[in-house]
């Protein structure tokens, strides 16, 4: 067995350690997401957090962990007689990001269910995590089926097989932690609010807390053992301190005046629901109890606001994460002043507005009553307001900074004097418009890519469409194929019984179709002429709503942009699509419009990702006016890359950015070479936007 790096050993990272400690000492916190960049010990923590924990009693033979002291009457492998049990050490079970949904909830023999009418059951991973911890290292990556099992298992602390009408159900209640890399995208809000806590990480910019993370680390690879006894009374030392601070918790006092500074803070905040106020307050006897208190002070309901809010006030992914302390600080103090005042109204005898039921309020809900938030809730960077190059939202932007100047009436490209040189240079960036909700493109046809919710596809999930021959193991039984396929057989295999008898054969898989996250691919057009008569912000706007529909709909983005002298690959094909609305926010405007060098430098994009992953399809979105100058012929060859897509059946989609009282349509005339469907800005923003959907896709069948 390897020996875990000492958690007492981890050089700096407090929010880290103490988001992770805070759970240790009251798992009913939620769970703790930890944000931040590579190589920051995210990993590490959670892995030597579990030999910290507490032994845990279980029932001798027991697959699911069940507690002696109350086993699980419905446990598949009960009923439990009474026993002592035995102890033994917290486990920390890791989920990997591209596990099958048979490893995670267990599997089912359905041969033998069929056949036998007998439940064998090979537990999975949340059967494991039960009564310890359920890690997931990259989170925001796992595949939406996973994280659909991961929210039902966390809502009711159990989990459910079914196939078939055949069911097995078993505990899991298990404290989730996850590590993500923002960059790589973000949580789905569902999985985001299921976690209690949320710490962000970062490399220390410090050189001597640097030279001694290298310098302990490379002492722990050349001998882990020898550096974990360096280590092991500090080791005790916090285990005994996490032991009595479990001791302490039951007796920590929560008060009125805790409870009302929680609540005055979730509502200054606008936080949604109660599950904020809920985790506040745990985490604030937590904290109480790890100081060795028995009673919630101030501090305490100030330091859990700084780990619970952060991201239960982000309204969308393109929000800045974090938390205004000084909001924080003035909140807490005008709660503090109104429990003065009331304070001074019992003090004279006249009973306060509230205090009836003040006084019979119960300080500490039920955690298993309605409402409970002992799930695990919501996780995005806390303290500081998060990074400082933190891109600000659109919201926050001023409408001061929309500051390129308006064409000259004489210029042939807006922005540009009569040689198709740049007027002026190139324009400050403009502030994106309001983003808008919008209806779905999707991909015509049906794929095979990665689970998601814009085009149709063959996937393990959704509507039964057919049944085939099972290829490797059985997940999803087409039951009316298999007894179809087994019929004609009976008399020839001896059937005497009412059993059917089933063979390998026999067994069909349910094909389904569902949905498929694409690659949505921008190319944007940041010329002058896109700058002229200042539509660019609007322009912005509609990318913006785009992306965040991408956001939403779990796709891959790209965005290359076009201006001057050629095309830039601004942002490669990601998951993070709020990194897409970050290089957005700060594109610059100005110069020529090379659209036939955006349409190449597209084509060479898809190319490389249809050999990077071939079953995920693209969508092709081009913001343009259908301008192009500069160089020889440039709407000839403009004209030639278009066709190049279509060529490859790329489905594309025009946004026309024209304005004005005369419109050329050489924004349309450009989605026709493509092979795809024009939509104009104001197009885009109604409920028109359905046709185009048609129009998409009758294109595509066109190709």
């Amino acid at each position: 067995m390897n020996t875990p790096y000492p958690f007492t050993a981890i050089v700096g990272q407090d929010d880290l350690r103490l988001g992770l400690l805070l759970n240790a000492v009251s798992p009913a916190v939620g769970g703790v997401l930890v944000r931040g960049e590579k190589g920051t010990a995210k990993s590490t923590a959670v892995r030597a957090l579990a030999a910290l924990m507490p032994r845990v009693a279980v029932v001798q033979g027991c697959r699911f962990s069940c507690d002696p002291v109350s086993p699980d009457p419905a446990c598949p492998d009960g009923p439990h007689a009474a026993a002592p049990g035995v102890a033994r050490p917290a486990r920390t079970v890791e989920l990997p990001v591209g596990a099958s949904e048979d490893r995670l909830v267990g599997a089912l023999d359905i041969e033998r269910a069929l056949a036998e009418g007998v439940k064998a059951f090979e537990p999975g991973l949340l059967a494991d995590a039960h009564r310890g911890i359920l890690y997931v290292d990259e989170v925001n990556l796992l595949h939406d089926h996973l994280v659909d099992l991961l929210l039902d298992a966390a809502a009711m602390g159990a989990s459910y097989v079914e196939r078939e009408g055949v069911s097995v159900r078993h505990a899991a209640r298990f404290l989730l932690v996850g590590t993500m890399n923002p960059e790589e995208g973000e949580l789905r809000p569902q999985l985001l609010d299921r976690f209690g806590l949320t710490v962000e990480v970062a490399a220390s910019r410090d050189t001597d807390l640097r030279v001694e993370v290298v310098r302990r680390r490379l002492a722990y690879d050349d001998d882990p053992a020898a550096f974990a006894a360096v280590w092991a009374d500090e080791e005790n030392a916090l285990r005994a301190r996490i032991t009595a601070a479990r001791a302490l918790l039951p007796r920590v006092v929560l008060g009125d005046g805790a409870l009302r500074r929680i609540a005055a803070t979730c509502a200054a905040f606008e936080v949604d629901g109660m599950r904020a106020d809920i985790v506040m307050a745990r985490t604030a006897t937590a904290l109480a109890a790890w100081a060795g208190r028995d009673e919630v002070t101030a501090d305490d309901v100030r330091q859990a606001a700084l780990l619970a809010l952060p991201h239960r006030r982000r309204r969308n992914p393109f929000d800045a994460p974090g938390l205004d302390e000084e909001k924080l600080d003035e909140t807490l103090r005008q709660a503090a002043e109104e429990e003065d005042r009331r304070d001074e109204r019992r003090g004279d005898g006249g009973p306060g507005p509230d205090s009836d039921s003040d006084s019979d309020r119960d300080p500490d809900p039920d955690p298993d009553g309605p409402g409970d938030g002992g799930g695990p809730g919501g996780g995005v960077p806390p303290q500081g307001g998060g990074p400082e190059d933190a891109p600000p939202s659109p919201s926050e932007q001023s409408p001061s900074e929309q500051s390129p100047s308006p064409e000259s009436a004489g210029a042939p490209d807006g922005g540009q004097d009569g040689r198709g040189g740049p007027a002026g240079g190139e324009q400050q960036p403009v502030a994106a418009a309001e983003p808008f909700r919008t209806k779905a493109l999707s991909v015509p046809g049906l794929g095979e890519g990665a689970a998601g919710r814009r085009s149709r596809a063959r996937t393990e999930h959704g509507r039964t469409t057919g049944a085939r021959r099972p290829e490797g193991a059985l997940t999803k039984l087409h039951l009316a194929a298999t007894v179809h396929a087994a019929a004609p057989h009976q008399r020839a295999r001896g059937r005497s019984g009412r059993g059917l008898v089933v063979r390998r054969d026999d067994l069909r898989q349910a094909t389904r179709e569902g949905r498929e996250g694409n690659l949505v691919l921008f190319v944007v057009d940041a010329s002058g002429s896109m700058a002229a008569r200042q539509r660019m912000g609007a322009v912005k706007g509609a990318v913006l709503s785009l992306l965040l529909d991408a956001y939403q709909r779990r796709d891959k983005v790209g965005l290359v942009t076009f201006r001057g002298r050629g095309a830039e690959l601004v942002l490669p094909p990601t998951s993070s699509v709020d990194a897409a609305a970050a290089r957005l926010e700060t594109l610059p405007t100005g110069g020529r419009t090379p659209l036939a060098a955006g349409l190449l430098k597209a084509h060479d994009v898809l190319r490389v990702e249809r050999m990077r992953d071939p079953s995920r399809r693209p969508l092709l979105v081009v913001v343009t006016d259908g301008r192009a100058t500069g160089g020889p012929e440039p709407v000839a060859l403009a004209a030639r890359a278009g066709r190049l897509h279509a060529a490859e059946g790329t489905t594309s989609v025009v946004v026309d950015c024209e304005s004005g009282i005369v419109r050329l349509g050489l924004a349309a005339q450009l989605a026709r070479d493509l092979g795809g469907a024009a939509v104009t800005l104001d197009e885009l923003r109604a409920d028109s936007i359905a046709g185009l959907v048609k129009d998409v896709r009758a294109a595509g069948r066109a190709a």
